[in-house]
């Protein structure tokens, strides 16, 4: 039997199969490119994450240099500590996706009351938020590469920062976006936004927290700030937001990289007492003691 190809009914069934057809082929095209989408990513993450410590890699190369200069990877809880035995390593810790998924809420929420935002931090999801920290070698020293997430002003932005060893002095910086204004909040994947932020303090002079600002017209000599972009004062903002926000989750940990903490201070008070004493002959002190009594 013939079959009438100006028929309606051919015309559907025809559209129908083309459609299955397409759709499956797109869906196995789909699945086969997932493993080299996914090797990229992270390939773009480890060119960011060394590109904060002034390292340009390509992406064919950034794999190897990454493994090469990275110290180890550290997981951080909302309190600013390390976490022992972390369910997801800090390298597998999406930030951006995570913003996405509530903390936006929970930032903004307790902008005023850092002590209510971690306690929101340490409660949310199943056993609260982590924050990854990348140790790396730059000239010889560890320095620590920190994620940063925030809002511009069409949506999400974000980056790394460096922090030296220290843990008051910023390496280098990197931010990029989605949306931003060209020629405007755009900027802020541009070295000449970026580099400023090199040599900032994150500590003042008396050890107190400051964060790095964005300023309009007012970075000139500051050791806290960098000029903010002209025209693009709410990604500016953004930038400022996320920059001091993300930091006093991590201040405790750069504090005890400034003075090695309480328990370090007192072990090596304690080590320093008890090289003395074994440094001394107790019976000849004895000895000593008897015949000046004589």
């Amino acid at each position: 039997m013939a079959v009438d190809v100006n028929s309606n009914k051919y015309t559907f069934i025809f559209a129908t199969v083309m459609v299955i057809v397409v759709a499956t082929l797109l869906a196995l095209a789909s699945e086969s490119l997932k493993p080299m989408q996914k090797k990229n990513v992270a390939n773009e993450k480890r060119q960011n994450i060394l590109s904060s410590i002034g390292l340009e890699v390509s992406a064919a190369d950034a794999e190897t240099a990454y493994d090469e200069n990275l110290v180890e990877a550290l997981v951080i809880d909302a309190n600013g500590e390390v976490v022992a035995e972390p369910k997801v390593g800090a390298f597998d810790i999406d930030v951006l996706k995570d913003y996405k998924a509530g903390l936006s809420n929970i930032y903004k929420a307790n902008a005023a009351d850092m002590d209510a935002m971690k306690a929101a931090l340490l409660a949310f999801g199943d056993g609260g938020v982590n924050y990854p920290m990348f140790v790396l070698k730059k000239d010889g020293e560890n320095v620590y590469v920190v994620p940063v997430v925030g809002t511009g002003l069409w949506g999400p932005i974000w980056g790394y920062l460096t922090i030296a060893s220290d843990g008051v002095t910023v390496v280098g910086a990197v931010f990029d976006h989605k949306s931003e204004t060209p020629g405007l909040g755009a900027e802020i994947n541009q070295a000449s936004f970026q580099k400023p932020f090199e040599g900032k303090k994150i500590f003042d002079e008396n050890g107190e927290y400051t964060g790095i600002k964005v300023m309009k017209g007012g970075a000139q000599g500051s050791q806290h700030g960098v000029d903010a972009i002209s025209g693009g004062t709410i990604t500016s903002n953004g930038v400022t937001e996320m920059i001091v926000r993300t930091l006093k989750i991590y201040e405790p940990y750069f504090l005890q990289l400034q003075g090695g903490g309480v328990e370090e201070v007192v072990d090596t008070v304690v080590d320093s007492v008890g090289l003395a004493m074994d440094s001394l002959n107790i019976e000849e002190v004895v000895d000593s003691l008897e015949l000046s009594a004589e």
